[in-house]
């Protein structure tokens, strides 16, 4: 019996919108989740969450490994009770953490063996344990121990990595299996730049019917085509009755071009960590509200946004409490760039719904202009 079921409304080319059930609610799809890396999306609680219409977020295994540790959210009841979340929660890999700590950890083929960013102590992250970890939390949605490399990487390493995370994968399935967590799983499909381990990964993965797939290594350096593209391959090979998550991506334009290519499910700290940094996402592009332009401008941040930054505030009050340092100039980008985001996602669903979702794209743009290039993936 499946732990999560997806049902598949209706389609435009390769866009899609549906149903996501899970044990703590519903999910209508396509879906952005904001990051709740320790469990808490910076700066907002969760009933700021629920106004801005967050349906599902996401929590980093590595870090609530290390601090306050697993053990400790399962005798508080679980992450659900733990954070004060009703609804869904998925919990990442914490693949890519591990290789954020490049000079701070070794790999091999029981797991990971780190030096902890907290208080310097050795752990180790095994399959095993990193099934364990997302049990005791009682996420909604796990994930597999993987192994994430940048771009570029040589087929010969990238092969040898992805051959190392499916077996860590069918380790996963068995340690899932005889833990009885109360989580459905996800599996990885990696293979970097490179189309035919992209394909062999996809058919190992999927030969495992697992209850969903997620879309790994990319926003980790390559080219916004080769992103897209890789992005299209999986969309046409993964089964069409299976949730497909895109991990870590990504930008506004991201979101519209992979929902395009039959993606479900989104994660990214752009909207929060770009607000603490003082930029804001609107319809016309992102706006830097610490720039001087701004300093007597009565006019809301932005006016087709009904957040509470928009409806009471000026863009000169909020650059003043950004230059002030005042905590409040977090919160209130935070909960406007989220509800940017999710807002496009709904938006999105219901231009699907009515078939008219390539006029949203091509509306959407039209208007919103180019972005800067980037990285799209940290999780904090």
């Amino acid at each position: 019996m499946r732990r999560v079921a997806l049902e598949v409304v209706k389609t435009e080319g390769s866009a899609r919108a549906g149903r996501l059930r899970t044990a703590h609610g519903e999910i209508s799809t396509p879906a952005f989740m904001p990051v709740a890396t320790q469990g808490s999306v910076k700066s907002l609680s969760p009933g700021d969450l629920v106004g801005a219409g967050a349906q599902i977020v996401l929590a980093n295994t590595y870090h609530l490994f290390l601090r306050p540790g697993h053990d400790a959210v399962r005798e508080l009841g679980g992450l659900h009770r733990f954070m004060g979340w009703p609804g869904p929660i998925l919990t990442d890999s914490g693949g890519f953490q591990v290789w954020s700590l490049a000079k701070l950890r070794k790999i091999g083929e029981d797991g990971v063996e780190f030096r902890s960013h907290v208080d310097g102590s050795l752990r180790v992250l095994s399959p095993e344990t990193c099934v364990e970890v997302q049990h005791a939390l009682g996420a909604d949605i796990i994930h597999p121990l993987d192994e994430c490399l940048a771009h570029p990487a040589t087929v010969e390493a990238t092969e040898r990595s992805l051959d190392l995370t499916l077996r860590w994968l069918r380790r996963t399935c068995a340690a899932h299996r005889s833990g009885g967590g109360p989580g459905a799983l996800f599996g990885i499909v990696q293979g970097g730049a490179y189309a035919d381990l992209r394909r062999r990964a996809v058919e190992r993965v999927c030969a495992l019917d697992l209850d969903g797939y997620s879309i790994g290594g990319l926003a980790v350096g390559e080219s916004k085509e080769l992103m897209y593209d890789t992005t299209a391959l999986c969309g046409e090979l993964l089964p069409f009755d299976r949730p497909r998550y895109l991990m870590g991506v990504g930008k506004p334009i991201d979101l519209i071009e992979s929902v395009a290519r039959g993606v479900d499910m989104f994660d990214c700290v752009m909207p929060t960590r770009n607000a603490r940094n003082g930029q804001a996402f609107t319809r016309d592009g992102p706006l830097a509200i610490t720039n001087a332009r701004f300093a007597r401008d009565p006019a809301p941040l932005d006016a087709e946004c009904r957040c509470e930054a928009c409806r009471l505030f000026s863009r000169a009050y909020l650059r003043h409490l950004f230059v002030a340092r005042e905590l409040l100039a977090y919160r209130l980008l935070s909960l406007h760039n989220l509800t940017f985001y999710l807002g496009l996602m709904a938006e999105m669903r219901q231009a699907i719904l009515e078939g008219r979702f390539e006029a949203l794209r091509t509306r959407f743009l039209a208007r919103y202009g180019v972005e800067s290039q980037g990285g799209a993936n940290p999780s904090t």
